[in-house]
C-alpha cells in the first residue's frame, strides 16, 4: 500500500501561525521534502523535531520528484513544505502534486498560512469572485504582454512581487489599467513591520519611485467595472428573425425559435410580433 503525502504549510513571517496539526503531522511524517532544507531545519528545532529530509525545489524537480514518488509508492509518508507558505500554490510542489495524483498516491493539504488569502482578506478589494496571477515576469515585454490579457478582466486580481521589481510592476499596472485603480499593497505580512496600503495604481507608482521598497509584497488589485450590455429588443428579435429567414430560409416558426434563444427574448412574444410583421 503507496503512503501519503502531505501539503503543510509554514509561517509566512509569524511562528506562532503554526497549527497543532501541522506540527503533528511533520513529526509523523517518515521524511520532509523542503525547498531549502537550512530554512526548514530551523524551523524544526523550533519544534523539536528530528527528522530525515531531502531538497525538493525549481531546478531539481526533475530527479527529486520521482525519487519521492518511488518512496511513497514504496509505503512511506512525506510532508512536503515550503520555506513559507502553502506548498503548489505558486511553488514547484504542484508538480509532486501530479505526479502522486498520476500514480494513485493520496495527497493530503493541511490547512495553514498563505500569503494570498491572507492579503484580499484584509485588502478592502471585492473577495466574491478573484484571480491568483503569482509573479509577473521579470521581461519587460512578456510582464506587459501578461497585464494586457488582463485588461478586461473585472475579477479582483492578486499579484507577488519583490521589492527590487516593485517599482517597475507598478509603473505597468497603473499603464495597463489606468492609474485611478484601487490596488491594496500587503507588505510583510504577519511579522512585526506589516503593513497594508490602499491607495491606487497611479498614486502607489509615484510613491514608489522615489521610496525604496522594504519586504516581500502582495498585490490586490481592483477588477474592471463590469461592461454594460446593451439592453436587447423583440425589434432586436424581428430583425434577426428577418435576417435567419432571407439569409438561411428558415421557416417562421424555426427563425423565432431560433432568434429568441440567441438573444434571450421571449419565442412567444417575437412570435407574435413576427406574425404581425
Amino acid at each position: 500500500m503507496s503512503g501519503t503525502l502531505y501539503l503543510v504549510p509554514t509561517p509566512i513571517g509569524n511562528l506562532g501561525d503554526i497549527s497543532p496539526r501541522m506540527a503533528e503531522t511533520l513529526a509523523q511524517a517518515d521524511f520532509i521534502a523542503a525547498e531549502d532544507t537550512r530554512v526548514s531545519v530551523k524551523l524544526l528545532n523550533h519544534l523539536g523535531i528530528k527528522k530525515p529530509m531531502v531538497s525538493y525545489y525549481r531546478h531539481n524537480t526533475s530527479t527529486s520528484g520521482p525519487a519521492i514518488l518511488e518512496r511513497l509508492l514504496a509505503g512511506e509518508s512525506c510532508a512536503l513544505v515550503t520555506d513559507a507558505g502553502t506548498p503548489a500554490i505558486s511553488d514547484p510542489g504542484e508538480e509532486l502534486v501530479a505526479l502522486c495524483a498520476q500514480a494513485g498516491v493520496e495527497v493530503v493539504s493541511i490547512p495553514g498560512p498563505c500569503a494570498l488569502v491572507a492579503a484580499l482578506a484584509a485588502s478592502g478589494q471585492p473577495t466574491g469572485r478573484f484571480t491568483f496571477e503569482g509573479f509577473l515576469a521579470m521581461n519587460k515585454k512578456n510582464r506587459r504582454r501578461h497585464l494586457e490579457s488582463l485588461r478586461g478582466e473585472e475579477r479582483t486580481m492578486i499579484f507577488y512581487e519583490a521589492p527590487h521589481k516593485l517599482p517597475a510592476t507598478l509603473a505597468d499596472l497603473a499603464e495597463t489599467f489606468g492609474p485611478d485603480r484601487p490596488v491594496s499593497l500587503c507588505r510583510e505580512l504577519t511579522k512585526l513591520h506589516e503593513e497594508i496600503i490602499r491607495t491606487t495604481l497611479g498614486e502607489a507608482a509615484e510613491r514608489y519611485q522615489t521610496e525604496p521598497p522594504k519586504g516581500e509584497f502582495v498585490l490586490v488589485v481592483r477588477g474592471a467595472e463590469p461592461r454594460e450590455e446593451p439592453e436587447v429588443t423583440l425589434e432586436d428579435g424581428l430583425d434577426r428573425v428577418r435576417a435567419l429567414r432571407e439569409e438561411e430560409g428558415l421557416s417562421l416558426r424555426d427563425a423565432v425559435k431560433r432568434a429568441a434563444k440567441e438573444l434571450g427574448l421571449s419565442r412567444n412574444e417575437l412570435y407574435r410580433l413576427a406574425v404581425e410583421d
